[in-house]
């Protein structure tokens, strides 16, 4: 019994072995191509690195001149928010010159606002598609925007989508409920009376305590009454 263990151990051992030279004889083969794939991932980190670090330069330099752009949106100065006052750059200029850093894309947000406080729908999308913020409120806040812009150009399906994206991308008690409200009566709007009842009694549902919930239960009425 001990003699056929030594064996079967002795087996194992070999097989290992050649197992090992198997792969020294593949390293020493591909020795040129593996050199190779660990220069460029070296290389492609320290480039990432790079650019992380400038990114976050230019983010500082962003956020040092967005405060005058937010001072004349908050004071519903639009065109100075967007253009600039001749001394302090807009929002369009901040866009432009550093886009893809966080403030750029903050300035994105506040061009898409001022372009719907104006009227002009179509121009507040394209902006306000541009934002793609992870932030909680501000994410929703931006998609429900886009939602309000489509309203505004009868434009009911693509307003139902935002809405519907709005509402289920962070979800919270405070923008949750407010787009399922707006969602639920695009839908009234369209005729489409299941899916609006669906969506109110979603909000009653999964907010109960929201400001929405409790003016809601008229709508569920409502809509049960038209679909009779």
């Amino acid at each position: 019994m001990a003699k056929k263990n030594v064996q079967q151990a002795e087996e194992r051992l070999e097989n290992v072995e050649e197992a090992l030279s198997k792969s020294e004889l593949w390293i020493e083969k591909n020795q040129k191509t593996l050199w190779i794939i660990l220069i460029v991932l070296v290389a492609l980190a320290l480039a990432i690195f790079g650019v992380t670090k400038y990114n976050k330069k230019r983010d500082v330099t962003a956020s040092s001149q967005i405060f005058y752009a937010q001072q004349y949106f908050e004071n519903e100065q639009y065109d100075n928010a967007l253009n600039g006052d001749g001394n302090n750059p807009g929002l369009l200029d901040i866009i432009d010159e550093y886009g893809s850093t966080k403030t750029g894309k903050l300035a994105s947000y506040y061009a898409g606002l001022s372009y719907m406080k104006q009227g002009k729908y179509d121009e507040a999308i394209e902006y306000l598609k541009k934002f793609n913020g992870k932030d909680h409120i501000l994410g929703p806040m931006a998609l429900g925007a886009i939602g309000d812009c489509y309203m505004e150009l009868d434009d009911l399906q693509n307003a139902i989508s935002y809405y519907g994206k709005a509402a289920t991308k962070a979800p919270n008690e405070f923008t949750s409920p407010l787009f399922l409200s707006k969602q639920g009566m695009a839908y009234e709007i369209a005729g489409d009376y299941a899916n609006a009842l669906a969506t109110y009694k979603t909000l009653k549902k999964d907010y109960p305590s929201s400001n929405e919930a409790f003016e809601i239960t008229k709508n569920i009425a409502q809509m049960e009454e038209k679909l009779k």
